[in-house]
């Protein structure tokens, strides 16, 4: 496995880790401020738990992944995909768009 690829792995684990200390932070400051929780207030908690916006991956996460595809003689298919998203660079794809490109850079 290469180093970039072994990067790219540590780094996505890493968001993974954030995402999840930051849910049970706010899980924790939610079971502190309620003395007793409805089965409707947990429902409404879990909603707001989906409203929360996901963070977006960089310009620079995304370039990185297609890199190693590209290095791993996957040129032609990395070219290919940016183009099924209507752009002739990556700097073209919306940046709302990344985690949807994000999927299928995993399938190849």
């Amino acid at each position: 496995m290469s180093k970039i690829k072994r990067a790219l792995e540590v780094v996505s684990d890493l968001r993974s880790l954030a995402d999840s200390i930051e849910e049970l932070v706010g899980a924790l400051e939610g079971n502190a401020t309620e003395t007793k929780v409805e089965k409707t207030g947990e429902q409404e908690m879990k909603k707001e738990a989906r409203k929360l916006p996901k963070k977006l991956p960089t310009l620079e996460e995304v370039r990185a992944k297609l890199a190693v595809l590209s290095q791993n003689g996957k040129q032609v298919q990395v070219k290919e995909l940016i183009t099924e998203f209507g752009a002739k660079k990556l700097s073209d794809i919306p940046t709302e768009r990344y985690p949807e490109l994000l999927e299928k850079v995993e399938v190849l």
